[in-house]
């Protein structure tokens, strides 16, 4: 290990409720050791929205470089940010936040980038614009996941839901390429697509027969590493891609604004997190 410099440590963290179950910290703490940073990351879980408001105040004057933030303070993260980048308003949302030193607050998110990253590491023949790409779920994750993939150039995205209410305000918010799919209307969205991405919690298990075999199927779940979802996929032949590398690879750019510096890319930190896990791979 390399030995820490000296001086005051600088400071960010992951906030959420619950947030016993992140393994934000493990990553971001298992970078600040190998790269030899004096850095801290730690966990915050306020009790409410108001306990958030009282903590993001706090971080204006204190010190703190910045903050990952997880469900459910996303949406209000945004809305307490002085400024926020185009991507973060285009989402409706904020997992990212940083702090100047006027006390000043900008909002970020990369969440949308960690999933394009995962799908070019572990499905790098997966093309996302070359036909449709279904999302299962229509939560705050959801948006920024159809912002990036209009970015990337994918035209169809397809959003199935339980409640189509739901899915229609992602279609409302994006207009152009987006469209709405019912639960009961699965097979319709799958037909056609080049991937499917789930982003929802609980739920019965799609049957995946309306995919062509040569589909890739995502999990944005990384407890466990092979969900139910990856594990009926890979049943049924298709390639999969998992959360933890979207995870790890929306953090890089999250460390880099903390700590000025973007995390080696040398470092394996993804065996050292399925270790910590307990997972072989």
């Amino acid at each position: 290990m390399k030995h820490l410099p000296t001086g005051a440590a600088m400071v960010a963290g992951v906030v959420g409720q619950p947030i016993r179950q992140s393994l934000s910290p493990f990553l971001h703490t298992a970078w600040l050791r190998h790269m030899g940073l004096n850095g801290v990351y730690a966990p915050f879980s306020p009790a409410d929205d108001h306990a958030f408001e009282r903590l993001v105040l706090s971080c204006r004057t204190n010190g703190i470089k910045g903050l990952n933030i997880t469900a459910p303070f996303k949406e209000l993260a945004l809305k307490l940010a002085d400024t926020s980048s185009d991507l973060a308003r285009r989402c409706g949302s904020a997992n990212l936040l940083t702090f100047d030193e006027d006390g000043s607050v900008h909002a970020h998110s990369t969440d949308g980038h960690g999933l394009i990253q995962a799908f070019h590491l572990q499905a790098p023949e997966c093309d996302l614009t070359s036909g449709a790409v279904t999302l299962l779920g229509a939560g705050g994750a959801s948006r920024a996941v159809v912002a990036a993939l209009l970015d990337k150039g994918c035209r169809d995205v397809r959003i199935v839901n339980r409640t189509v209410a739901r899915a229609e305000e992602i279609v409302f918010a994006f207009k152009e390429g987006v469209n709405a799919y019912a639960l009961s209307d699965i097979d319709r969205a799958f037909a056609g697509s080049v991937a499917v991405i789930n982003a929802a919690s609980g739920g019965p298990l799609p049957l995946f027969d309306a995919l062509d075999s040569s589909a890739t199927a995502m999990d944005m779940t990384y407890r466990p590493l092979k969900t139910n979802w990856l594990q009926a996929a890979e049943a049924h032949g298709l390639k999969t891609v998992d959360g933890l590398m979207m995870l790890i690879e929306q953090a890089r750019p999250s460390f880099t604004a903390f700590y000025g510096q973007a995390p080696d890319t040398d470092f394996d930190v993804r065996a050292l997190a399925l270790k910590f896990l307990g997972e072989t791979k």
